[in-house]
């Protein structure tokens, strides 16, 4: 028997047998009164394919599986008896140069722990407890709704030094991660892979599980659980996914069946030199069957609430990292990958098409057009794309000392002319904090306080920007060391004012993101910003408006990016009336020097630099403040007038 229809084998050639996951794999199941599992696997070139498990002592000549007679490479059984927790590999003896191997079930569910590979016989059943978050998250993830996201590595979040500094498990990471999270105020969490890879220090990069959850830290019920529990808390969840490549790890996908069948046979197009790891051949319709039915699995069975897809520029272009005579021309003779292309496309329509209420979000760092615009509009169809640009110019300014930044000053302003061309996540990722670069306290110049104040400064800017948020673990409080995927993240630190008082700027910041519509409803259209100043490189000061289509919901930001504290500043403005600085990161609560500008501010009618209304401020050193505009309550004899006039 089978459990495949004409329809499945007929969706699965043309590449639209995108629940694959329901077939192929392994799938313990009663037939004919009988327990048992059923297994199957992709292996068109292979001779013979074998089950080979604890349950046979391994022996490839126990259990076969049966070719299916219809062309589709498909091996298939029943093996009664065999049961969930089982041990197995499928032995592949190839029709090719009489090649063997054992290979890992490309669709198993569930591993043996790192540096054991074999696969495990699973289910994926639970009993979920986050359907409120589930009827509701299509407003958390909406485009004109706030978006912080914290970035965390699962194995080095926290660990337990007493106990052989052990990682924490999935359901013993859940109610901390999610106290913390809620406490700072990220609105969602991105996990770097948690699918099945064998090398700790690729930090799930490298992966060989794409249909399993690493068990270095639990089940797959374990990782659903923390899911479960981050939504029940309100908390959105997205994942690192890594479709670009794989490694060479000979029970994984690569040379599968005695042929590239997973990797693009011709090396300029199937091996990447960078990463040592080989790339999908993204042309055939098995390969789409199998990366787009990944990231179906992914929320279909694990309620995830996105995907951020990893170097997604690697993928876009056939010379990337690659030197003159190490790749290709497309048809037309360029550089693009046009069968990336075409898959990127059918995978975000595919995505969206039966899950609206998630997000698709592209890590592409060069300036390939269209990334986060509908496929039928001529983009690539993501929802958002990370905005490399700023981060990479933010950090070249912000780590420079203040002397020398009024020289550069067009790296801080330069993000505000293609800021609407794509809908833009800020991000500061793992990626900024490791071989070598630093972390992001020891980025910032000058002496101790004046780090935390340039970091103070630097994140207020960023929650103030235009585009959503990303911040890697540590970075909230200033974490000193660079990250380290061995160790836990130096949470001792926060017994010292300096660290405690940066994480509670972070935490206001996102109390007072969160609760103006004016710093995210236009994220993503130029409506929702105004430069009031960006010419004053001199002094190192830039002023911009926040704002949504209502007058009083506007909020002023002004930034000194000097240790100076500048009086009696004057900031244009296109709006009198009255405002009040709501937040200044050089408060004393924050660890500021206490420059600040208490009670309500009067814009005054005199012009300035082209703006009708200018607003007299003290501006902090090395500090950024945000002002509101006070809603005027009109007097009672004119509300009584015009009342009058239109009866």
């Amino acid at each position: 028997m089978s459990v495949f229809t004409d329809q499945d084998i007929y969706l699965f050639k043309e590449g639209n047998f995108f629940r694959l996951y329901d077939k192929l794999g392994s799938h313990v199941m009663t037939i004919d009164g009988v327990p048992g599992t059923y297994f199957s696997v992709w292996a068109p070139n292979a001779e013979r394919v074998s089950v080979i498990g604890d349950f046979n002592g391994w022996n490839p000549h126990s259990h076969y599986l049966n070719l299916r007679q219809d062309n589709s490479g498909i091996w298939e059984n029943f093996l009664p008896g065999v049961g969930k927790g089982a041990m197995y590999k499928y032995h592949i003896f190839s029709r090719i140069n009489n090649y063997q191997i054992d290979k890992a079930d490309p669709l198993g569910n569930f591993c043996e722990v790192a540096p054991r590979t074999s696969s495990i016989v699973w289910d994926l059943l639970y009993d979920w407890h986050d359907e409120p978050w589930m009827k509701a998250r299509h407003k958390r993830n909406a485009l004109d709704s706030p978006m912080s996201i914290y970035e965390v590595h699962l194995g080095s979040w926290r660990r337990v030094p007493e106990e052989q500094n052990r990682y924490l498990t999935y359901r013993e990471l859940a109610k901390p991660l999610a106290d913390y999270v809620k406490d700072v105020g990220f609105t969602h969490v991105e996990f770097l892979p948690v699918m099945e890879h064998p090398y700790l220090p690729s930090w799930g990069y490298q992966i060989t599980g794409y249909y399993a959850p690493t068990s270095r830290y639990g089940t797959p019920q374990d990782f659903m659980y923390l899911v479960d529990h981050l939504h029940r808390e309100g908390i959105g969840v997205i994942l690192d996914w890594a479709p670009s490549h794989f490694p060479r790890d000979g029970h994984g996908l690569t040379f599968f069946d005695g042929t590239h069948l997973y990797e693009h046979e011709d090396v300029r197009k199937g091996f990447h030199p960078e990463w040592g790891s080989y790339i999908f051949n993204f042309g055939r319709n098995e390969i789409r069957n199998f990366l787009i039915g990944n990231a179906l699995f992914w929320m279909d069975k694990y309620h995830i609430d996105g995907m951020r897809v990893d170097a997604v520029a690697s993928m876009l272009y056939l010379d990337y990292a690659r030197q003159n005579g190490e790749w290709i021309p497309n048809q037309y003779g360029g550089n693009g990958n046009l069968e990336a292309v075409s898959f990127l496309k059918r995978l975000n329509e595919v995505v969206y098409g039966t899950h609206p209420d998630v997000q698709m979000i592209a890590e592409e760092s060069t300036a390939w057009p269209m990334v986060s615009r509908p496929v039928h509009m001529g983009g690539l169809g993501f929802g958002l794309k990370w905005n490399m640009g700023w981060m990479h110019d933010m950090l070249e300014y912000i780590t420079k000392e203040p002397i020398h930044r009024p020289h550069h000053h067009n790296s801080l302003t330069f993000s505000m002319w293609y800021a609407f061309t794509e809908n833009f996540i800020l991000p500061l990722s793992h990626d900024e904090v490791v071989h070598g670069k630093g972390s992001l306290i020891r980025k910032m110049p000058g002496d101790e306080w004046q780090k935390f104040a340039n970091l103070r400064l630097f994140f207020g800017y960023m929650f103030t920007h235009p585009g959503k948020k990303i911040l890697f673990m540590g970075g909230e409080f200033g974490q000193w060391n660079e990250w380290y995927q061995e160790v836990s993240l130096d949470w001792h630190l926060l017994e010292y004012a300096p660290h405690r008082t940066l994480k509670q700027w972070v935490k206001d910041l996102h109390h007072f993101y969160r609760s103006r519509p004016a710093l995210f409803k236009f994220d993503f259209e130029p409506q929702g910003f105004d430069w009031m100043d960006f010419g004053d490189w001199q002094e190192s000061v830039i002023a911009f408006i926040r704002k949504t289509k209502s007058a009083d919901d506007t909020v002023l930001v002004v930034c000194n990016f000097t240790p100076v504290p500048r009086e009696r500043y004057r900031i244009p403005l296109t709006m009198d009336g009255l405002w009040r600085e709501t937040l200044n990161s050089d408060d004393k609560k924050y660890g500021g020097s206490g420059v600040v500008n208490p009670g309500e501010l009067k814009a005054k009618d005199e012009p300035h630099h082209g703006k009708k209304y200018s607003l007299s401020l003290t501006l902090p050193p090395l500090g950024i403040i945000i002002l509101e505009k006070i809603k005027e309550e009109p007097n009672e004899g004119t509300g009584a007038l015009d009342a009058q006039k239109t009866r």
